[in-house]
């Protein structure tokens, strides 16, 4: 085992419109803008970063393997733990945000509701029941 692989520093997403996507991580998450250049723009999430990278500058990251066409098919399921993944889904819809599925009892013990950024990356709110 590789003992340094332990902690996610930063997450890239491939997104169509870098300013689109920056006014939703600010608006719905609340996230504050630590960098952005023409392609990019990084968000924080307490001590993860989000990076919201313009997809045609995603292939020189993942070469030799293709970068997803936009609309093919959710490629990862990004969780955030929540109190109350009722309150948390009303300020979502105060956002304009319209889930996906949820909120549902989950049968591992969470409950949950899962929704999409304007890229498509789907996000889901996640509680621990009793």
């Amino acid at each position: 085992m590789i003992g340094e692989l332990d902690e996610v520093e930063v997450i890239t997403l491939f997104v169509a419109d870098v300013p689109a996507a920056k006014a939703f991580y600010q608006e719905v998450f609340g996230l504050p803008v630590v960098h952005e250049d023409a392609d990019s723009a990084v968000v924080r999430l307490r001590n993860l970063l989000l990076n919201l990278l313009v997809a045609d500058q995603a292939p020189g990251l993942v070469a030799p393997a293709p970068v997803a066409a936009p609309g093919t098919g959710v490629r990862a399921l990004l969780t955030v733990k929540v109190a109350d993944v009722e309150a948390v889904c009303a300020r979502l819809a105060e956002h304009g945000v319209k889930l996906l599925n949820g909120p549902v009892d989950q049968p591992w013990g969470r409950r949950t509701a899962a929704f999409a950024d304007p890229s498509g990356h789907v996000w889901e709110v996640a509680q621990d029941l009793p």
